[in-house]
């Protein structure tokens, strides 16, 4: 219980809920999109040149394992999720689809949320794990595309492509990667210069853009009774299964508790800025109504609340046993 307090009561989940709440009681509170747009390029910029400095005194040897395990979490959890939508939620192959693409993918806010929890918790996760994130970015929205393409319910083989276009070329991993190629290049001592901005006045830039997804949040949990109870229990139950999955693999692995529950997040997150895209040019018909009242309505705040201790939790039991 203290470990749930302590994530709930910290500036980045409460920003979250000013949203939330501000939504409920009607506000007019608003954050510009220019704005929005500004603070996602410079935290995912921020994301990307931290982990390329930490990279730049990595051996390659010692995240092999965590990143062929990153990549075979990106081909599991979207099947898991697929199937699960089938099978319990009752969806189509569409929508399942869709959904499937978001849960495959990584939710990058919710990876924040997760270092800034262990990193309270005095438990930091490895420095390569920014690199982690653009590995598990893409594979899953391709394995739920092909879902749908196998099926003949893609929009056509150029709209396939056109989403396979959007997610390689998209702000998420250009700005991820470049960041990390540019990090890793000009290691810690030539990025000293820029310090100042990317690190200092990150965590602050981070809470205002969670007051936006508070926001945006709100708007979508009052669509969640219209998704039914069976896809409310799924977008609770799905990141437990992935999140578990994927601590269980990082401890495997050989990854710090810190760095196994922060992979467990990301397995069990769900992404709300490259899949919709991919998500609307491939899968137009799609209900949107199912894929992002569950990615950005139900499962983010879940984990938020609920699934970033459960993972700490979990970290040190699987330590323990293994």
């Amino acid at each position: 219980m203290n470990l749930l307090a302590e994530n709930l009561i910290s500036p980045v989940v409460l920003c979250f809920l000013l949203g939330i709440i501000a939504r409920w009681i009607k506000s007019d509170l608003s954050v510009p999109e220019q704005v929005y747009q500004g603070l996602s390029i410079y935290l995912l910029l921020a994301i990307g040149l931290k982990g390329g400095a930490s990279l730049a005194s990595t051996p390659a040897a010692e995240m092999l394992v965590p990143g062929l395990l990153t990549l075979a979490l990106g081909v599991i959890t979207p099947i898991s999720a697929y199937f699960l939508m089938r099978k319990f939620g009752k969806l189509g192959i569409e929508d399942s689809a869709a959904v499937a693409a978001h849960y495959g993918s990584v939710s990058v806010v919710t990876f924040l949320a997760a270092g800034e929890a262990v990193n309270r918790a005095g438990n930091p996760g490895e420095g390569y794990l920014p690199a982690l994130v653009a590995v598990l970015e893409v594979p899953g929205i391709i394995i739920a595309l092909l879902f749908a393409s196998g099926a003949g319910n893609s929009n056509s083989s150029g709209g396939w492509k056109k989403a396979l276009h959007e997610v390689v070329t998209g702000k998420s991993i250009v700005l991820l990667g470049g960041g990390l190629v540019i990090g890793a290049l000009c290691g810690p001592a030539k990025l000293a210069d820029v310090q100042p901005f990317f690190a200092t006045a990150f965590k602050g830039a981070l809470c205002i853009f969670m007051i936006e997804l508070g926001l945006s949040a709100g708007k979508r949990l009052r669509d969640a009774g219209r998704a039914g109870a069976r896809l409310l229990v799924l977008g609770c139950v799905i990141p437990v299964i992935h999140g578990a999955l994927g601590v269980f693999g990082a401890t495997l692995a050989g990854m710090s508790p810190g760095g196994a529950a922060v992979l467990g997040a990301m397995a069990g997150s769900a992404s709300y800025i490259a899949a919709p895209a991919a998500v609307r040019v491939a899968l137009p018909r799609a209900n949107p109504a199912y894929y992002l009242t569950l990615a950005l309505g139900i499962t983010f705040p879940f984990n938020l609340a609920f699934g970033i201790p459960l993972f700490q939790k979990l970290s040190f039991l699987f330590q323990s046993w293994l």
